[in-house]
């Protein structure tokens, strides 16, 4: 079944279905991630590991959203957006069901990788299919609609994760997200509508080099792609070190640890509901300006506060909630923009931000936990600080290499 939808559709019930579909993955993919952390304490008691395993579950799942990123934009260009979607969907499940079968942490380790592979299907297929297929004020709409039923994750995560882990085995975790990545699978090929538009072109080796040079060999979009990374890197790296940071470091109960979690990801989904009532009223650039603030001053509220006081965490819980709204108003716009200043096919422009991005993640999160080692809370919070403040840079010069073609439209839309 294939369904084709013209790049300006409009709001309708049928359209519609597709982005629901898709978020209804894309929350499969994040709670898989979010949902666990709390329980890594008794995985790696399980497997008889030590703690420095529980942020690596993470890094392995992002490793793995970055391993295909750079393959599968310039596939569902040529191949087509659906089939390489519901393939990408498909594998998510199986791999799912897998883990049951681990008999050691590495396993357990390894399987989260190829789990972490259905990540890359989102961005470099998903996203870029969503951006084809509404016009910019209403994609970037959808964008922060969708990212805000997405976030239920990592904000409802952490709390089923801790509640699920009391009353029954970490296993059956993965059970819940293969069945709601099935249910995600049926919507998306019933929904899901085909908007590649290099269909037939033959793939080589040589013809990607081509392709990616060309992205790649634009400053100012690897610039936008590497401030996408950076945005988001304080808040992965909170949720990859957290359980540690407070069940541990702490004392906490994973009650306790679960409801930290809910004013860092509520002030999220505030920030996206936002921007979503701000989007048409406001240029995307105002935007981004408007969530810099918190963003930059929340992370200098966190690494002020645990550098003075190393168990201050509940200032550093208040910083990171000022910080995770900045970025709920500001990074749609960013991402709508940096995918657009390359001419490039989208598939293969959004695979290129995703691979910049994730490895800025996989690095990043294992060098927070090695300064968390090093240096406890506060330099952990320093380390986020660093990241917020290389964003900033970035976004400038991102800013600064705008076409006045590219600021004429920008004011059009405010």
């Amino acid at each position: 079944m294939q369904t084709t939808l013209p790049p300006a559709a409009r709001l309708g019930r049928r359209a519609l279905w597709f982005p629901l579909s898709l978020v209804l993955f894309e929350f499969a993919t994040y709670i898989g991630n979010d949902m666990i952390q709390p329980g890594m304490l008794a995985v790696v008691a399980a497997f008889h590991a030590g703690e420095e395993w529980v942020p690596s579950s993470m890094t392995a799942y992002l490793a793995g959203g970055m391993f295909l990123q750079w393959l599968l934009g310039p596939l569902s260009d040529r191949r087509g957006r659906r089939p390489v979607m519901l393939a990408g969907v498909a594998f998510f499940t199986v791999s799912c069901l897998a883990i049951l079968f681990a008999q050691s942490i590495e396993q357990f380790t390894l399987i989260r990788f190829f789990q972490g592979i259905g990540l890359c299907f989102i961005g470099a297929v998903g996203y870029a299919t969503i951006q084809e297929s509404f016009e910019e004020s209403v994609c970037i709409k959808i964008t922060a609609l969708m990212a805000n039923v997405a976030l239920i994750a990592p904000l409802l995560g952490p709390l089923a994760g801790a509640a699920l882990i009391a009353w029954m085995p970490w296993q059956w975790m993965f059970v819940l997200f293969a069945l709601l990545s099935a249910l995600a699978f049926v919507g998306l090929w019933r929904t899901m509508p085909e908007t590649a538009t290099r269909l037939g072109e033959p793939l080589s080796l040589a013809g990607l080099g081509r392709d990616y040079r060309q992205v790649l060999g634009n400053g100012r979009f690897v610039c936008g792609a590497l401030a996408i990374g950076f945005a988001s890197l304080p808040l992965l790296a909170w949720i990859a070190q957290s359980p540690v940071l407070l069940i541990r470091g702490e004392g906490m109960s994973t009650l306790g640890y679960g409801l930290m979690q809910v004013p860092v990801f509520g002030a999220l989904i505030i920030g996206n509901i936002t921007l979503a009532r701000l989007t048409g009223r406001r240029s995307v650039v105002s935007l981004i300006r408007l969530g810099a603030a918190p963003m930059v001053g929340g992370l200098l509220l966190a690494a002020a506060a645990t550098l003075y006081a190393s168990h201050a965490y509940l200032w550093m819980v208040a910083g990171l909630s000022f910080y995770a709204f900045g970025i709920g108003v500001a990074n749609a716009g960013l991402y709508r923009l940096t995918l657009f200043s390359s001419d490039m096919s989208k598939g293969t422009v959004s695979a290129a931000m995703g691979v910049l991005s994730m490895l800025v993640f996989t690095l990043g999160i294992e060098v927070a936990k090695l300064v968390y080692g090093w240096g406890g809370s506060g330099m952990f919070n320093l380390f986020n600080l660093l990241s917020g403040l290389c964003w900033l840079a970035l976004v400038l010069l991102f800013m600064r290499g705008r076409k006045p073609q590219d600021v004429a439209q920008d004011h059009d839309m405010a």
